[in-house]
Protein backbone atom coordinates (compact mmCIF):
# COMPACT_ATOMS: atom_id res chain seq x y z
CA UNK A 1 0.00 0.00 0.00
CA UNK A 2 1.22 3.47 -0.76
CA UNK A 3 1.84 5.63 1.97
CA UNK A 4 -0.14 8.87 2.67
CA UNK A 5 0.70 12.02 1.88
CA UNK A 6 0.50 13.05 5.81
CA UNK A 7 2.60 9.92 6.59
CA UNK A 8 5.24 10.87 3.78
CA UNK A 9 5.93 14.50 5.13
CA UNK A 10 6.15 13.34 8.66
CA UNK A 11 8.36 10.94 7.89
CA UNK A 12 10.52 13.17 6.25
CA UNK A 13 10.09 15.96 8.82
CA UNK A 14 10.52 12.82 11.35
CA UNK A 15 14.31 12.25 9.17
CA UNK A 16 14.91 16.02 9.54
CA UNK A 17 14.63 16.91 5.72
CA UNK A 18 13.09 19.89 5.93
CA UNK A 19 16.46 22.11 6.05
CA UNK A 20 17.89 23.78 2.98
CA UNK A 21 21.16 22.32 2.17
CA UNK A 22 23.87 24.02 0.41
CA UNK A 23 23.71 24.80 -3.48
CA UNK A 24 25.57 22.37 -5.11
CA UNK A 25 27.80 23.55 -8.14
CA UNK A 26 25.71 25.54 -11.05
CA UNK A 27 22.71 24.70 -9.37
CA UNK A 28 19.87 26.98 -7.56
CA UNK A 29 19.53 26.31 -3.39
CA UNK A 30 17.60 23.20 -2.33
CA UNK A 31 15.87 21.17 0.16
CA UNK A 32 16.11 17.73 1.19
CA UNK A 33 13.29 15.72 0.59
CA UNK A 34 14.65 12.43 1.18
CA UNK A 35 17.63 9.93 1.91
CA UNK A 36 18.42 6.23 1.79
CA UNK A 37 21.66 5.21 3.35
CA UNK A 38 20.65 1.16 2.43
CA UNK A 39 22.34 0.58 5.91
CA UNK A 40 19.18 -2.09 6.82
CA UNK A 41 15.82 -3.00 5.49
CA UNK A 42 12.74 -1.68 7.05
CA UNK A 43 11.99 -0.26 3.97
CA UNK A 44 8.46 0.42 5.12
CA UNK A 45 9.35 2.39 7.81
CA UNK A 46 11.03 4.83 5.52
CA UNK A 47 7.66 5.55 3.27
CA UNK A 48 8.97 2.78 0.34
CA UNK A 49 6.27 0.74 -0.92
CA UNK A 50 4.68 -1.68 -3.82
CA UNK A 51 6.73 -4.45 -1.89
CA UNK A 52 9.97 -3.12 -1.60
CA UNK A 53 12.75 -5.86 -2.06
CA UNK A 54 16.15 -3.84 -2.23
CA UNK A 55 19.20 -6.21 -1.03
CA UNK A 56 21.95 -5.03 0.92
CA UNK A 57 25.56 -6.00 1.26
CA UNK A 58 28.53 -5.21 3.20
CA UNK A 59 30.70 -6.16 1.44
CA UNK A 60 30.95 -3.24 -0.89
CA UNK A 61 29.61 0.41 0.35
CA UNK A 62 31.13 3.83 0.00
CA UNK A 63 33.81 5.11 2.81
CA UNK A 64 31.97 5.69 5.95
CA UNK A 65 29.13 3.65 5.03
CA UNK A 66 28.14 -0.39 6.51
CA UNK A 67 25.95 -1.71 3.50
CA UNK A 68 25.58 -0.58 -0.01
CA UNK A 69 22.34 -1.77 -2.15
CA UNK A 70 23.47 -4.30 -4.39
CA UNK A 71 21.37 -5.23 -8.07
CA UNK A 72 22.59 -8.96 -8.26
CA UNK A 73 21.90 -10.57 -12.44
CA UNK A 74 22.87 -13.97 -10.97
CA UNK A 75 22.97 -15.51 -14.68
CA UNK A 76 23.66 -14.92 -18.02
CA UNK A 77 20.44 -13.81 -19.49
CA UNK A 78 18.68 -12.39 -16.18
CA UNK A 79 16.24 -9.29 -16.97
CA UNK A 80 15.46 -8.49 -13.74
CA UNK A 81 17.45 -8.58 -10.21
CA UNK A 82 16.53 -8.04 -6.79
CA UNK A 83 16.40 -4.13 -5.97
CA UNK A 84 12.89 -2.37 -6.55
CA UNK A 85 10.15 -0.28 -4.75
CA UNK A 86 8.85 2.68 -4.53
CA UNK A 87 8.64 6.03 -3.68
CA UNK A 88 6.35 8.61 -2.53
CA UNK A 89 7.08 12.18 -3.04
CA UNK A 90 5.25 15.56 -1.88
CA UNK A 91 3.98 16.74 -5.22
CA UNK A 92 6.98 19.27 -6.83
CA UNK A 93 7.90 20.89 -10.07
CA UNK A 94 11.21 19.92 -9.79
CA UNK A 95 13.85 17.07 -8.28
CA UNK A 96 17.60 16.28 -8.11
CA UNK A 97 18.91 12.99 -7.75
CA UNK A 98 21.84 12.13 -6.21
CA UNK A 99 23.54 8.23 -4.90
CA UNK A 100 26.68 6.70 -5.58
CA UNK A 101 27.29 3.58 -7.83
CA UNK A 102 29.58 1.33 -9.11
CA UNK A 103 29.88 -1.59 -11.48
CA UNK A 104 31.41 -5.10 -11.04
CA UNK A 105 34.79 -5.48 -12.77
CA UNK A 106 33.34 -8.03 -14.98
CA UNK A 107 29.93 -5.22 -16.15
CA UNK A 108 29.09 -5.76 -19.22
CA UNK A 109 26.15 -3.62 -21.80
CA UNK A 110 25.04 -5.12 -24.98
CA UNK A 111 25.86 -2.03 -27.48
CA UNK A 112 21.92 -2.03 -29.04
CA UNK A 113 21.67 1.43 -27.21
CA UNK A 114 19.03 0.92 -24.89
CA UNK A 115 19.10 -0.40 -21.28
CA UNK A 116 19.68 -0.92 -18.24
CA UNK A 117 16.96 1.10 -16.72
CA UNK A 118 17.85 1.86 -13.69
CA UNK A 119 16.03 5.26 -11.64
CA UNK A 120 12.51 6.40 -12.79
CA UNK A 121 10.61 9.54 -11.45
CA UNK A 122 6.80 9.54 -12.43
CA UNK A 123 3.84 12.18 -11.84
CA UNK A 124 0.22 12.60 -10.52
CA UNK A 125 -0.68 12.57 -13.64
CA UNK A 126 -0.78 8.96 -13.94
CA UNK A 127 -1.85 6.11 -10.95
CA UNK A 128 0.41 5.43 -8.12
CA UNK A 129 1.42 1.46 -9.31
CA UNK A 130 1.69 2.45 -12.84
CA UNK A 131 4.10 0.47 -15.06
CA UNK A 132 7.09 3.50 -16.43
CA UNK A 133 7.11 2.28 -19.97
CA UNK A 134 3.88 3.79 -20.60
CA UNK A 135 2.53 6.93 -18.87
CA UNK A 136 1.75 10.86 -19.12
CA UNK A 137 5.85 11.41 -18.13
CA UNK A 138 8.33 9.10 -17.06
CA UNK A 139 11.56 10.59 -16.16
CA UNK A 140 14.96 8.27 -16.60
CA UNK A 141 18.06 8.14 -14.75
CA UNK A 142 20.80 5.57 -16.42
CA UNK A 143 23.89 4.70 -17.71
CA UNK A 144 23.57 3.17 -21.39
CA UNK A 145 26.72 1.30 -23.06
CA UNK A 146 28.78 2.92 -20.35
CA UNK A 147 27.70 6.91 -21.30
CA UNK A 148 25.17 8.79 -18.43
CA UNK A 149 21.89 9.41 -20.14
CA UNK A 150 18.73 11.56 -19.02
CA UNK A 151 15.22 10.32 -21.11
CA UNK A 152 11.52 10.68 -20.96
CA UNK A 153 8.57 9.12 -22.42
CA UNK A 154 5.45 10.33 -22.37
CA UNK A 155 3.56 7.53 -24.70
CA UNK A 156 -0.33 7.63 -23.18
CA UNK A 157 -0.06 11.46 -24.46
CA UNK A 158 0.38 10.09 -27.89
CA UNK A 159 -2.24 11.00 -30.56
CA UNK A 160 -2.48 7.73 -32.76
CA UNK A 161 -4.68 9.31 -35.32
CA UNK A 162 -1.92 11.42 -36.14
CA UNK A 163 1.24 9.60 -35.93
CA UNK A 164 4.40 11.58 -37.29
CA UNK A 165 3.13 15.10 -37.53
CA UNK A 166 4.35 17.98 -35.68
CA UNK A 167 1.40 18.92 -33.68
CA UNK A 168 3.30 21.68 -31.90
CA UNK A 169 1.65 24.88 -32.54
CA UNK A 170 -1.54 22.84 -33.34
CA UNK A 171 -2.58 21.18 -29.96
CA UNK A 172 -1.76 20.48 -26.34
CA UNK A 173 -2.72 17.20 -26.43
CA UNK A 174 0.55 15.75 -27.95
CA UNK A 175 2.77 13.89 -26.83
CA UNK A 176 6.17 15.82 -26.50
CA UNK A 177 9.02 12.67 -26.52
CA UNK A 178 8.17 11.89 -30.25
CA UNK A 179 5.04 9.90 -32.50
CA UNK A 180 3.69 14.09 -32.62
CA UNK A 181 6.49 16.23 -33.61
CA UNK A 182 9.76 17.58 -31.66
CA UNK A 183 8.47 20.08 -28.96
CA UNK A 184 11.45 21.64 -28.26
CA UNK A 185 14.11 20.73 -30.79
CA UNK A 186 16.31 19.48 -28.37
CA UNK A 187 17.12 15.73 -27.93
CA UNK A 188 17.34 12.57 -29.51
CA UNK A 189 13.66 11.19 -30.19
CA UNK A 190 12.21 7.91 -31.17
CA UNK A 191 8.66 6.51 -32.01
CA UNK A 192 7.94 2.97 -32.50
CA UNK A 193 4.85 0.57 -32.40
CA UNK A 194 4.43 -1.88 -29.45
CA UNK A 195 1.27 -4.41 -29.80
CA UNK A 196 -1.41 -2.22 -31.05
CA UNK A 197 -0.03 1.12 -30.27
CA UNK A 198 2.79 3.29 -30.31
CA UNK A 199 5.84 4.08 -28.14
CA UNK A 200 7.95 7.45 -27.66
CA UNK A 201 11.30 7.69 -26.13
CA UNK A 202 13.81 11.36 -25.78
CA UNK A 203 17.18 11.36 -24.66
CA UNK A 204 20.12 13.30 -23.88
CA UNK A 205 23.31 11.31 -23.48
CA UNK A 206 26.77 12.08 -22.35
CA UNK A 207 29.21 12.92 -25.79
CA UNK A 208 31.77 9.67 -24.66
CA UNK A 209 31.69 6.89 -22.38
CA UNK A 210 32.27 7.59 -18.64
CA UNK A 211 31.96 3.99 -17.03
CA UNK A 212 34.64 2.61 -18.90
CA UNK A 213 36.82 -0.73 -19.01
CA UNK A 214 40.57 1.32 -18.24
CA UNK A 215 41.37 2.00 -14.91
CA UNK A 216 41.39 5.79 -13.60
CA UNK A 217 39.01 8.33 -12.91
CA UNK A 218 36.40 6.83 -15.54
CA UNK A 219 36.66 3.18 -15.18
CA UNK A 220 33.09 1.31 -14.30
CA UNK A 221 34.45 -0.20 -11.09
CA UNK A 222 35.45 2.44 -9.34
CA UNK A 223 32.80 4.12 -7.01
CA UNK A 224 31.09 7.69 -8.79
CA UNK A 225 28.78 10.28 -7.43
CA UNK A 226 25.72 10.82 -9.78
CA UNK A 227 23.60 14.06 -9.67
CA UNK A 228 20.89 14.19 -11.63
CA UNK A 229 18.55 17.54 -11.84
CA UNK A 230 15.15 17.67 -13.63
CA UNK A 231 12.51 20.70 -13.77
CA UNK A 232 9.12 20.98 -15.08
CA UNK A 233 8.58 23.33 -17.88
CA UNK A 234 5.33 26.46 -17.37
CA UNK A 235 2.43 26.31 -18.32
CA UNK A 236 1.59 29.50 -19.53
CA UNK A 237 -2.19 30.53 -20.67
CA UNK A 238 -2.73 26.89 -21.79
CA UNK A 239 0.64 26.25 -23.48
CA UNK A 240 3.88 24.36 -22.69
CA UNK A 241 6.26 27.01 -22.34
CA UNK A 242 9.81 25.62 -23.29
CA UNK A 243 11.71 26.59 -20.13
CA UNK A 244 12.14 22.78 -18.74
CA UNK A 245 15.45 22.10 -17.00
CA UNK A 246 17.55 18.87 -16.69
CA UNK A 247 21.27 18.78 -15.71
CA UNK A 248 23.97 15.43 -14.88
CA UNK A 249 27.09 15.93 -12.82
CA UNK A 250 29.28 13.30 -12.39
CA UNK A 251 31.71 12.75 -9.33
CA UNK A 252 31.02 16.67 -9.67
CA UNK A 253 31.70 17.46 -13.66
CA UNK A 254 28.53 18.83 -15.18
CA UNK A 255 28.20 16.59 -18.23
CA UNK A 256 24.39 17.83 -19.58
CA UNK A 257 22.78 21.00 -19.31
CA UNK A 258 19.68 21.42 -21.36
CA UNK A 259 17.49 24.24 -20.26
CA UNK A 260 14.60 25.06 -22.80
CA UNK A 261 13.20 21.23 -22.96
CA UNK A 262 9.33 21.00 -22.78
CA UNK A 263 7.89 18.20 -20.75
CA UNK A 264 4.58 18.65 -20.20
CA UNK A 265 1.97 20.47 -22.72
CA UNK A 266 -1.33 22.29 -21.73
CA UNK A 267 -2.96 18.81 -21.28
CA UNK A 268 -1.64 18.54 -17.98
CA UNK A 269 -1.04 21.72 -16.64
CA UNK A 270 -1.54 20.51 -13.21
CA UNK A 271 1.35 17.88 -13.74
CA UNK A 272 4.04 17.62 -10.66
CA UNK A 273 6.48 14.86 -9.93
CA UNK A 274 5.18 12.61 -7.10
CA UNK A 275 7.56 9.39 -7.22
CA UNK A 276 10.58 7.72 -7.84
CA UNK A 277 10.69 4.39 -8.73
CA UNK A 278 13.84 2.29 -8.17
CA UNK A 279 13.60 -0.70 -10.71
CA UNK A 280 16.98 -1.70 -12.40
CA UNK A 281 15.33 -3.69 -15.48
CA UNK A 282 17.68 -5.03 -18.07
CA UNK A 283 15.64 -5.80 -21.35
CA UNK A 284 18.04 -8.13 -23.65
CA UNK A 285 19.14 -9.85 -20.57
CA UNK A 286 22.71 -9.43 -18.89
CA UNK A 287 25.73 -11.03 -20.85
CA UNK A 288 26.80 -13.10 -17.64
CA UNK A 289 26.61 -12.58 -14.23
CA UNK A 290 26.91 -9.15 -12.41
CA UNK A 291 26.26 -6.42 -10.22
CA UNK A 292 25.81 -3.32 -9.98
CA UNK A 293 25.73 -1.26 -6.32
CA UNK A 294 24.20 1.64 -5.06
CA UNK A 295 24.82 3.72 -2.01
CA UNK A 296 23.80 7.19 -0.25
CA UNK A 297 20.51 8.38 -2.28
CA UNK A 298 19.33 11.53 -1.89
CA UNK A 299 16.36 13.76 -3.41
CA UNK A 300 16.12 17.36 -3.18
CA UNK A 301 13.98 19.76 -4.71
CA UNK A 302 14.59 23.29 -5.44
CA UNK A 303 13.83 25.46 -2.28
CA UNK A 304 10.94 28.31 -3.01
Amino acid sequence: MKPSLALVLSLLSAAGCAAQTPTAPDTVAQVLLFEEGFEDQNWEMRGWYDGPHMQITDQEHIPGSQHACVWHWAKAGAINTEGGGRLPLPPVESVTLEFSIKHSADWGWTGRGYHPHEFHFITNADPDYVGPARTHLTFYVEVVDGRPRLAIQDGANIDEERLYQDLVGVTEARAVAGCNGNSDGRGEEDCYKTGEVHANGKYWQAERIYFGESSGSHYKGNWHQVRARFKLNSIVDGIGVKDGELQYWLDGKKLLDERQVVFRTGQHPDMKIDQLLMTPYFGPGVPREQRIWIDDLRIYTDAQ
